[in-house]
């Protein structure tokens, strides 16, 4: 078929045609090679904690291992032995911090898009420009006004201060407010004010099934984000029972040199990873799952 196909073409043609899909491999080879050697990059270092996690401090100090040793187990049994740490309560406090923050900031900068994106009223690109502007603010800036706030009050130790935070958050609404103008047309809000559904049911009823995709997605940044938050909680949270897992990792990095031990370290840092492993792999099905669903189901 190829021969027929070429067979009226003439040399110069044939010429050309040929450099060009010489051109599109050569693009491809160097676009795949790129993203390979990212990808190993981006690997890399989870390979490295993994690896430590399997041996002794000492053999750890001497310097790299390029495969397991014999000290996982040995590892995981004295980092739960360690009685300085508490590592149970900090695990489930972590759980729930970053459940609950998750939660509200994907549910509030949903609502907050949706209104800021159906409904018209003053001062609106006012509200939406000063939103936006907020991204621009680095989070230890206004973290600091945050803290300095909670100390001369006396509001440390407080989970509320950690939470009450997590519903305002600009580049979650910033992301909703984009994937509603994609994705929500205005006459399927006018048909379910027609069958009678309240402002709030629409919203729930209605447009939270449309932006699945979307809630997954920002789910899983604001799990992560809440999981792998240290900078507030460090200058916040005091009491022991109250610390979160990144405070003690940081807890069992300056532990004295006598019982400084790095296998426990990369363990801990390992077993730190698997919630988010979990989540991601949750709530990536439902990704994929939704992506390629209508907003209007006949």
């Amino acid at each position: 078929m190829k021969k027929k196909e070429t067979a009226g073409i003439n040399p110069e043609s044939k010429k050309e045609l040929h450099n060009s899909k010489a051109s599109l491999y050569a693009y491809r080879v160097i676009v795949y090679t790129v993203l390979i050697l990212l990808t190993l990059l981006c690997l890399i270092p989870f390979y490295l904690m993994l690896v430590n996690c399997s041996w002794s401090n000492a053999e750890i100090m001497k310097g790299f291992h390029p495969w397991f040793g014999p000290y996982f187990f040995t590892n995981l049994k004295n980092l739960f032995n360690n009685k300085n740490l508490p590592l149970t309560t900090a695990t489930i406090n972590s759980l729930f911090l970053a459940l609950i923050n998750a939660i509200l900031t994907v549910y509030f900068s949903a609502l907050t898009a949706y209104a800021t994106h159906v409904y018209q009223f003053k001062l609106k690109k006012f509200v939406e420009t000063f939103i936006i502007a907020i991204m621009m603010i680095p989070t230890q800036v206004s973290a600091m006004g945050l803290v300095v706030f909670c100390m001369q009050n006396g509001l440390t130790d407080n989970y509320l201060i950690l939470i009450l935070p997590a519903i305002a958050s600009p580049v979650t609404y910033f992301f909703m407010k984009q994937y509603l103008e994609s994705v929500l047309p205005y006459e399927v809000i006018e048909a379910a004010r027609v069958d009678g559904t309240s402002e709030i049911g629409i919203f729930h009823k209605v447009v939270l099934p449309i932006i699945k995709p979307a809630l997954a997605i920002q789910f899983i940044f604001a799990y992560v984000a809440n999981w792998n938050n240290f900078f507030t909680p460090s200058m916040l949270i005091n009491k022991s029972e109250l610390k979160t897992i990144p405070l003690v990792i940081a807890m069992l990095q300056n532990s004295s040199p006598d019982s400084f031990d790095k296998g426990q370290v990369y363990m801990l840092m390992t077993l730190a990873v698997v919630p988010v492993l979990i989540v991601y792999l949750i709530f990536s099905k439902q990704i994929i799952k939704n992506l390629t669903s209508g907003s209007v189901k006949g």
